[in-house]
């Protein structure tokens, strides 16, 4: 598949796929952030969830706390990268302060929490098999199609159409025509797994093995 710029566009992440990375991965305010070996103990309930609800939307920085034995005011999460907490009480050992708050961590932040996630079918049209995955609608269709665990080679050799074109892989679901009406379906009280979209892969039985993307 053509790269198509794919690579210079940021990573988007299911709210399932930063669940499913074990005690390492978060979001807050749309990012997703790799602790990895710095993940601080204050911060083991939180990993594999979403923690915008304890950061102002405006500074980005946590909600203060008041820690209730000083009556100080203090940040919820710690602030450094090192897995030190910041103290509840002052500090008058000169200790310095400590380097890059990690949500502000350029190193630790990995992409965008998508805020569209949607399902999309696959249909192999020669052997009649389906094939479901969730997919970030921000995305490029080549990043969504790597999310079809098993079937990269099948998309390799077959055109992915949609509506009878084949898609663009340098372009997103939406720029391919691919709706989404998730919003609609429920406010009708329909649920969107009923109504997934279909996208049909037709074997390229030629030598050149090539897609035609639609004018």
């Amino acid at each position: 598949m053509a790269a198509g710029g794919a690579e210079r566009r940021p990573r988007y992440f299911t709210a399932r796929e930063v669940a499913e990375a074990g005690r390492s991965r978060l979001s807050s305010l749309g990012r997703v952030y790799e602790l990895g070996d710095v993940t601080p103990p204050p911060l083991l309930d939180a990993v594999g969830t979403d923690v915008s609800h304890r950061f102002d939307p405006e500074s980005g920085d946590p909600l203060p706390r008041v820690e209730p034995c000083t009556g100080q005011t203090s940040s919820r999460y710690p602030v450094g990268t090192s897995g030190s907490s910041q103290p509840h009480t002052p500090r008058s050992d000169g200790a310095p302060p400590w380097d890059v708050v990690w949500w502000r961590d350029s190193r630790l932040h990995v992409g965008h929490l998508t805020a569209a996630p949607c399902l999309l079918r696959f249909c192999n049209t020669l052997t009649g098999q389906n094939h479901v995955i969730e997919v970030c609608r921000e995305e490029l269709v080549e990043a969504a199609l790597r999310r079809a665990q098993g079937w990269n080679e099948q998309l390799e050799r077959y055109t992915v159409c949609y509506g009878g074109v084949p898609l663009c892989l340098h372009l997103t679901l939406e720029q391919n025509g691919i709706p989404d009406s998730t919003s609609e379906l429920r406010s009708l009280r329909l649920d969107p797994k009923d109504f997934i979209p279909t996208v049909l892969l037709y074997f390229n039985d030629n030598a050149s093995n090539t897609r035609e993307a639609p004018q």
